[in-house]
């Protein structure tokens, strides 16, 4: 038979990571427990930092927005597996694929950006301390979150374009839990040079470029803590910034290992795995990296919640 293109018609499969049925209750009730905690965590800090005035700064401005984008993030994906598996339907609708697939790419390059807008963030306030307040006004945080939203917007739409011009065939099983763009265009019928093209000159440009930004500033940093007189000082920084380092680390090399690993290799089993640390884990341990090693953090939520943490 020859390959038909079926775009108007399309509905994708979503295998999600077993065929095994005695496991999809256990996966459908570890992913539903990870994205309660998920979204209840982060809600909870977006609601800590609003009620606290204390914590009306730069870094916990950007640590609420990306707490808001964490919440988007996990909810553009588990719902809709977490459906699938109830109503044993794999299925997802072309438009459906299409969209879920625009805003996890707005998403994901959001939480990219602001990791590394708060990497900036802390290499103001540790290396240049006395200039910290005029060079982080409100102005300048208010436009850094502005620019990173209107990137990852155009970028999404860009490469979720670059989707929509491919033909699809009969194969239209994802080894995946949900619509990942390297995984869709594996199953097209076109020819994908462009379309890879584009992809990884937006990886490099928009995840690795910044990457490079954040150890850079982390290099900084640490050369800043290691002139420190005080050991109190060393370790106040040192703690405000290792949180920040494990989830950058846990976040970058898990996604940036899905999308190379994507260009020599289609195990798609590795790759739904992998893919799980970083559209899932990380925005479930940020709330608890960011609350539990922090005290201005667990003071607020104290207060908010009326309990001795």
């Amino acid at each position: 038979m020859e390959p038909r293109n079926n775009t108007h018609i399309l509905e994708f499969f979503l295998l999600g990571f077993s065929q095994d049925p005695n496991l999809q209750p256990v996966i459908c009730g570890l992913f539903l427990s990870m994205y309660l905690v998920t979204v209840v965590g982060n809600l909870l800090i977006i609601l800590t930092i609003i009620s606290d005035a204390n914590l009306h700064t730069p870094m916990y401005f950007f640590l609420s927005n990306l707490s808001f984008v964490d919440i988007c993030f996990v909810s553009t994906t588990v719902p809709k597996m977490l459906v699938n598996i109830q109503t044993k339907r794999k299925s997802i609708s072309y438009a459906d694929c299409i969209t879920q697939m625009y805003f996890f790419l707005i998403f994901v390059e959001l939480d990219n950006f602001l990791l590394a807008v708060m990497a900036y963030d802390r290499y103001v306030a540790i290396c240049h301390p006395l200039h910290y307040t005029g060079i982080m006004n409100r102005r300048l945080c208010g436009f850094l979150v502005l620019v990173c939203w209107i990137v990852s917007v155009l970028h999404a739409l860009l490469q979720s374009m670059m989707v929509l011009r491919l033909s699809f065939c009969t194969n239209l099983e994802i080894p995946h839990f949900f619509c990942e763009l390297n995984q869709v265009a594996q199953l097209t019928c076109s020819d994908t040079f462009l379309n890879d093209v584009v992809m990884y000159f937006a990886l490099v440009l928009l995840a690795i470029v910044p990457l490079f930004g954040i150890l850079y500033s982390y290099s900084k940093i640490v050369s800043s803590i290691r002139a420190m007189s005080t050991v109190q000082g060393k370790y106040k920084a040192f703690s405000t910034c290792a949180s920040h380092l494990s989830v950058v680390s846990l976040f970058y090399f898990t996604g940036l290992g899905v999308y190379l690993s994507s260009a020599v290799s289609h195990s798609s089993q590795a790759s739904a795995t992998a893919s799980v640390m970083y559209t899932v884990v990380t925005p479930m341990l940020n709330p608890f990296i960011y609350s539990l090693r922090n005290k201005d953090v667990k003071g607020a939520l104290k207060r908010l919640l009326g309990v001795k943490l």
